[in-house]
């Protein structure tokens, strides 16, 4: 209680002092060329933070909120499920680090109960940390389940150096348009799956099919496009695919599923691979028949950030 009076004068004295900006609703303060978020919130483990659990800062802003708030997070691993509900948009969830500020969980009852992390908002922005899902990896003798660790339904999304761990359905890329760069996706099966419009650039992906069966192989993604006029998809681009076992790029989970990945490096992890990549698993001799060839027009379009970006939403977040 005592916090969130302090969080209203510190407001209060901001919005009179700073020059305000105002971009899609959301105010920030500006200083100097920066623009910055209204407050931040600290949250530390040991107790000397304003909130011991990232979901304990996220319940303390408002509903409806319309400033950037910024909750730092100490490096530590967090265990607790976190969820950024709908009414809660403008948050920045900041780590110490992707190997340094964990959060871990291990649901498992189904899919949508058992993401770690579930970002239901728009404009939402995750910097440096990692969220597992536990339940299978680290890998163990439980019976293989779909298990995931970061749910993303929230428009105008971005990840920025953050991992995500798990087996299958590691990354639920559910719905909106969502940019993520130089993070890491670990998982065997349909591990980035869902109807996002998405931009992957400079991320790993690392494979670990050696966890399945001898012999079976995993797929990366499972792209859930419905209708051939739908905007939605996922690119990779100026990535790296790596790791044990064999798997093949992705399978549609709907009827007009649509992946491309660009100037990626694939290692013999992948099965015959795509157009325009490089490595020792980009041979695209032996790739299905119903894999589509795309025109460097096309290509270049899906490539940049205004397959996600027509409006102009990346530029106006505080990064």
């Amino acid at each position: 209680m005592t916090f969130g009076w302090c969080c209203s004068v510190c407001m209060i004295f901001v919005l009179v002092g700073l020059r305000v900006e105002e971009a899609n609703a959301q105010f920030l303060r500006k200083v100097g060329r920066k623009q910055l978020p209204y407050w931040s919130i600290l949250v530390d483990q040991s107790g000397h933070g304003n909130f011991t659990t990232i979901q304990s800062a996220i319940d303390s802003v408002p509903s409806h909120n319309m400033y950037w708030v910024s909750i730092k997070v100490k490096a530590g691993t967090y265990r607790e499920k976190v969820k950024i509900p709908y009414d809660k948009p403008y948050i920045i969830l900041k780590g110490e680090g992707k190997r340094r500020t964990f959060v871990e969980w291990d649901d498992h009852y189904n899919t949508s109960q058992s993401p770690t992390f579930a970002a239901m908002a728009d404009n939402v922005v995750v910097k440096s940390m990692s969220f597992r899902n536990s339940y299978n990896n680290p890998i163990n003798s439980k019976a293989i389940k779909p298990a995931v660790a970061a749910m993303v339904s929230g428009d105008k999304s971005y990840f920025f150096r953050v991992g995500f761990f798990g087996l299958q359905d590691t990354l639920w890329d559910d719905t909106g348009r969502h940019y993520y760069k130089l993070c890491t996706i670990q998982g065997a099966i349909d591990f980035i799956f869902g109807a996002g419009q998405s931009l992957f650039e400079r991320c790993s992906i690392s494979v670990i099919g050696g966890a399945l069966d001898p012999g079976l192989p995993g797929f990366i993604t499972a792209q859930g496009r419905t209708h051939s006029e739908d905007e939605n998809g996922f690119v990779f681009i100026h990535s790296h695919v790596f790791g044990n076992g064999t798997t093949y790029l992705g399978r549609p989970w709907r009827s007009h599923a649509r992946v491309l990945f660009y100037k990626t490096n694939f290692t013999n992890v992948v099965q015959p691979a795509e157009y325009g990549n490089f490595g020792a698993g980009s041979d695209t001799s032996e790739r299905v028949s119903w894999t589509k060839k795309l025109d460097l027009e096309t290509i270049e379009n899906m490539t940049s950030t205004k397959f996600i970006d027509t409006d102009g939403w990346l530029q106006k977040q505080p990064f």
